[in-house]
């Protein structure tokens, strides 16, 4: 195992100076509960100034939402539990599936308000009288956490958001570069699939951080700048895709490559812009006009009467020009947020058309069934506290309810869950051993920091890493807990195994919950968000959706994204099924032609509106038969019946754009398909003069 840098341990020094302040205060104002106040301050605390703020500030939020929902609802139905165990779990449910929607920072607002509830209300049904004093002095003591993590994060060498981003877009851009060179070069090999569905993933990842720019003060400016790069960095995938496409096309069109002016300069053009995108974040923004002048004269010189090849030629140079100009956008905006704040309100000079896509996939099916089975088990572990009449109950009913919040919304929540059944009670357990052993000989504040500083500080510097985050978390923010620290020494050891095994209990009962109602995992999750891409390219093509490039980028790469992390169970093998760019490529041709079609002589546009038929046919007969399936041949007749009539009629730039979109349909559908025997282009008539008599 790595050993913690010397930011860890400045972050763990940081959050373990913001604990012993928030109980130090706690202790100062008489609260009840102090170990609150030292829990929240590790539940917010992130290497992150913004991170740190947004927690913080949403879970102020969620603590006084909860708050309220308890002070309304126990004085409420307190005499009828029945009716409160209703309450309880149906205030879950819902805010769980809030939760579920939000799916940015906010939603952390309706998450923490879901179990809030459950851990403040439950313990006070029996002194329904003092609910408020209970809510507020929880509220207190969450808050009082909050502004300690957020004022030590803050002055104590704050770490911006904005370095964290850039380099993560640099080496977003380093992976794209290699693998753009090698499908300029001609030099890949394999399956692109992979490579595709990492890059999708990794967009993911910086939108978390994107989304952390306007909580921190000192990168602030850059949040306009970070989105439209993520729009960037979005379309840059489907349009290398096409790239890839086309160019494998124009290889099976040999005699275009074969010889001629056109072949020599389409592949010098080529490997020079695989040279400057190779370079990554270090290419040079000045070799952009030179490639955009390059393009455009090879563009101009096609060899051979074939059609079909000249139009290839043509899309290859069009997409070359795109790819050109988003690549330029992206080094500009990457410049800016590297520099932070020196850049100032400096704004760049883009060239691709504003991209701020924010449309997200939703699976309201599962979102439900998560939200009602959050629901449930916390009715059901009510049920069996109320049953049982154990005085330990109300937190075995709040622990399960925090599980399901937190981890029933993923595919296998169970192993996830199981994890925090035993770092809870690896917690317990040292807990129990500073409890009983070492704090009875701790007679002074200064001698309890000494004392907790060992295991806290350790354990803090192992919080950063991702892949132990859960288990520091747990052993820093229950261990604090379950000190149960007050003013003045009055440790129980039935009250500390009651409460200890009401939490593991409770998580317990979470685990066998999810063990039983969900055992279907990323298969199942997968095919639904497939089966839903599908669904949206049928209507897009039928016309009973509305919507714009971004908008349709933005929630099929959402959709890529949420699908790539499944796609490892192995649960669906057909790589048609599983290929979300091929899909978005379609989609944007089917876009295009809706824009089009109404702007093209009325022969090719009974064509076009044929072959959007045919599309929205075959992605229906997909979703009908829940499996990937070829295009019909039919369809591939339409393309080319619409090739042919836009090429008789081509008349303005309409009909460019629809022969264009036409060719990117035909490669993405039919990609092995041979060339199609295409009408030679209609030449405008000069008009003719009539002799005066």
């Amino acid at each position: 195992m790595k050993l913690p840098s010397w930011r860890d341990w400045l972050f763990s020094a940081k959050a373990f100076i913001a604990v012993m302040l928030a109980l130090y205060i706690a202790l100062l104002m008489d609260l009840p509960r102090p170990y609150w106040a030292m829990t929240t301050v590790y539940v917010v605390a992130h290497p992150l100034a913004g991170a740190t703020s947004s927690k913080a500030l949403y879970r102020a939020l969620g603590t006084v939402l909860g708050a309220v929902g308890t002070v309304v609802l126990v004085p409420t139905f307190v005499n009828v539990p029945e009716l409160l165990t209703v309450a309880v779990a149906a205030w879950v449910g819902g805010l769980l599936y809030l939760a579920l929607l939000d799916r940015t920072l906010r939603s952390y607002v309706f998450m923490l308000a879901a179990y809030t509830l459950p851990i403040i209300a439950l313990p006070a049904v029996t002194t329904p009288e003092t609910i408020f004093d209970v809510a507020l002095a929880r509220s207190e003591e969450i808050v009082l956490g909050i502004l300690c993590a957020s004022i030590v994060s803050a002055i104590a060498f704050p770490e911006s958001v904005g370095p964290a981003l850039a380099g993560r877009v640099s080496g977003w851009l380093r992976e794209t570069g290699a693998w753009a060179a090698d499908i300029l070069r001609g030099s890949s090999t394999g399956s692109a699939a992979p490579v595709q569905q990492k890059l999708a993933a990794d967009v993911a990842i910086l939108d978390a951080l994107i989304i952390q720019l306007s909580y921190d003060p000192s990168a602030r400016d850059l949040l306009r700048s970070a989105r439209e790069l993520r729009g960037r960095l979005l379309l840059l995938l489907p349009v290398l895709s096409a790239v890839s496409d086309r160019m494998s096309s124009l290889e099976r069109e040999r005699r275009l490559l074969a010889e001629g002016a056109g072949r020599s300069k389409l592949i010098t053009v080529g490997r020079e812009v695989a040279d400057w995108i190779a370079a990554g974040p270090d290419g040079l923004p000045s070799a952009f006009e030179h490639l955009r002048g390059q393009i455009a004269r090879a563009a101009q010189d096609q060899d051979g009467p074939g059609q079909w090849r000249d139009l290839l030629h043509a899309n290859v140079c069009a997409r070359l020009t795109e790819l050109v100009n988003l690549w330029q956008d992206c080094l500009v905006l990457h410049a800016q947020i590297a520099r932070g704040p020196a850049a100032g309100r400096w704004k760049p000079v883009l060239r691709h058309r504003p991209i701020i896509g924010r449309s997200r996939h939703h699976d309201h099916g599962l979102m439900a069934f998560a939200a009602g089975s959050a629901a449930l088990a916390t009715a059901t572990a009510s049920a069996l506290w109320i049953a049982s009449g154990w005085p330990g109950g109300a937190n075995f009913v709040a622990m399960a309810a925090v599980a399901c919040c937190f981890f029933g919304p993923q595919d296998r929540p169970a192993p996830f869950i199981w994890t925090m059944v035993v770092w809870c009670a690896v917690a317990q357990t040292i807990a129990g051993v500073l409890l009983f052993v070492v704090l009875p000989r701790v007679h002074d504040f200064e001698m309890l920091v000494l004392v907790f500083a060992p295991p806290f500080l350790l354990v803090g510097a192992f919080i950063p890493r991702p892949e132990l985050a859960l288990i520091t978390l747990l052993l820093a923010a229950n261990g604090a807990g379950s000190l149960s620290v007050q003013s003045h020494y009055n440790a129980d050891f039935t009250l500390y195994a009651n409460e200890g095994l009401a939490v593991v209990g409770g998580l317990m009962f979470a685990w066998v919950w999810m063990l039983v109602t969900k055992p279907f995992g990323a298969a199942y999750a997968a095919r639904r968000l497939v089966h839903a891409g599908w669904a949206d390219l049928a209507a897009t093509a039928a016309g009973t959706r509305r919507q714009d490039h971004g908008m349709l980028v933005s929630r099929s790469l959402d959709r890529l994204g949420q699908l790539v992390p499944r796609l490892a169970s192995g649960a669906i093998t057909n790589g048609r099924a599983t290929d979300g760019l091929r899909d978005l490529r379609i989609g944007y041709n089917v876009l295009d032609l809706q824009r089009d079609r109404r702007r093209v002589p009325d022969a090719a546009k009974e064509r076009i509106n044929g072959v959007l038929l045919g599309v929205a046919e075959h992605y229906r007969a997909q979703v009908d038969a829940e499996k990937a399936m070829a295009p019909p041949a039919s369809l591939l007749e339409r393309i080319d019946e619409a090739l042919a009539a836009a090429l008789a009629q081509r008349a303005g730039l309409a009909a460019d754009d629809a022969l264009q979109a036409l060719v990117g349909l035909r490669c993405g559908l039919f990609p092995d398909a041979v060339a199609p025997l295409l009408p030679p282009p209609r030449v405008a008539e000069p008009p003719v003069l009539l002799a005066a008599e």
